[in-house]
């Protein structure tokens, strides 16, 4: 039987199980069985070849978005419309056999926006290449989930199961919860707060699912057992994602209405351009990229260039400002003047652990090297050779 069977059977003995407090601590096993295998699906064969046909593409600019989708839900041409690459676009599924990628220039940045082919039911088992497309979009900092205003609600609660059962977490934070193997010494289970989803009992045997007899757990929030797996795992990937619904000239007012109140979602229009400022917007509130400008001592601050940073790619600290402009530099900062959104006045004399906002000007002032100390019999070096050899012979008196 092969890991498909195997995780459809899974499934389906869980249909079957009904949902009390007698069969809590063997769904919990079932989940962790399933979560197990699914990990090794993803896993390459034993024995294929390192290379393969993926749809990787060089990184380039300061973000990367990924558009995923169905087939024939308006991808191509929306990347036509953002970056001007033309991508071919027809009446027939399946246009896009690659990943198409293009540039958007947007205050002062650049990001990069990936057309990915159309994903299908079962894609995270491998249909319609679909693991090659879900790898790409685990590589980007934010997913834009494209969908058809015009078609039913359950395409986005497919797409969504599809990107959770490979890994993607989609709008979620980490769980609160702390996870170490040790070598010895049992099981230590702990807890800040009343559980009301996972006891020690369950805890014990998902863990003994895994073959883990020896570790360190200790809950901080009210997390349940799905959220226990992926710590286990500790191959999840949370991201961002932005819910895009096209084609909204062809549904009435009122569903356009409830379509964009729902969170995390945009109503647009590729075939009329409507409110695709408002897409770009959005995009560039969920990426937090964090625009910092230079200033040099006595000149005028330099708005033309400026440096990029987001969370998601080092942080934007002063720290990491500095180390964009050159590794050794960090050592040689005396203080940093900011003006800014994260100043409390200005300028802020700043350390190198100082936040930076939004289009922040910072001015790096170096320490000054220390020669020229004191005059006279009180200076604290000697300006003789440092070998006798190097010494200038006196002249000789006149006689």
């Amino acid at each position: 039987m092969g890991i498909i069977e195997k995780i459809k059977e899974i499934e389906a003995e869980m249909a079957r199980t009904q949902k009390n407090k007698a069969t809590e601590y063997h769904l919990g096993q079932l989940k962790a069985k399933i979560a197990k295998l699914r990990t090794q699906l993803l896993e390459p064969p034993k024995g294929a070849s390192a290379g393969g046909d993926g749809f990787e593409v060089t990184k380039f600019g300061h973000g990367r978005v990924a558009l995923i989708g169905f087939p024939s839900v308006g991808k191509s041409t929306l990347l036509t419309m953002l970056t001007g690459t033309h991508s071919e676009a027809a009446s027939y599924e399946f246009t896009t056999l690659t990943c198409i990628p293009g540039i958007i220039h947007y205050n002062d940045t650049k990001i990069q926006l990936l057309d990915l082919p159309g994903i299908i039911e079962g894609a995270s088992e491998g249909k319609g290449r679909g693991r090659q497309v879900i790898a790409v979009a685990k590589s980007s900092d934010l997913v834009l989930m494209v969908l058809d205003a015009s078609k039913s609600e359950g395409h986005r609660q497919i797409l969504t199961k599809e990107l959770e059962a490979v890994g993607l977490r989609l709008n979620k934070r980490p769980p609160q919860i702390y996870f170490r193997k040790k070598k010895t010494g049992g099981i230590s289970f702990n807890s800040t707060l009343p559980l009301t989803h996972v006891d020690e009992k369950l805890c014990y045997q998902i863990l003994h699912e895994y073959k883990i007899h020896n570790a360190e757990i200790l809950f901080r929030e009210d997390a349940t057992v799905d959220d226990l797996i992926d710590v286990i795992e500790g191959n999840r990937k949370y991201m961002k994602c932005v819910y895009v619904y096209n084609k909204i000239d062809v549904v009435g007012i009122d569903d356009v209405d409830r379509l964009a109140r729902q969170p995390n979602s945009v109503v647009i229009s590729c075939n009329l351009k409507l409110n695709l400022d408002r897409l770009l917007s959005r995009m560039w509130d969920e990426m937090g990229l964090v625009r910092v400008y230079t200033k040099p001592q006595g000149q005028q601050p330099d708005f033309t260039d400026p440096a990029v940073f987001s969370a998601s790619r080092g942080g934007s600290s002063v720290e990491d400002f500095c180390n964009h402009i050159h590794r050794s530099l960090v050592k040689d900062v005396k203080y940093v003047l900011v003006w800014g959104i994260s100043a409390r006045h200005y300028p802020q004399h700043c350390g190198l652990s100082h936040v930076l906002h939004d289009e922040d000007v910072v001015q790096i002032v170096k320490k000054k090297e220390k020669e020229g100390e004191g005059r006279g019999r009180f200076k604290s070096h000697s300006t003789a050779p440092a070998r006798i050899s190097d010494r200038q012979k006196k002249v000789p008196l006149k006689q």
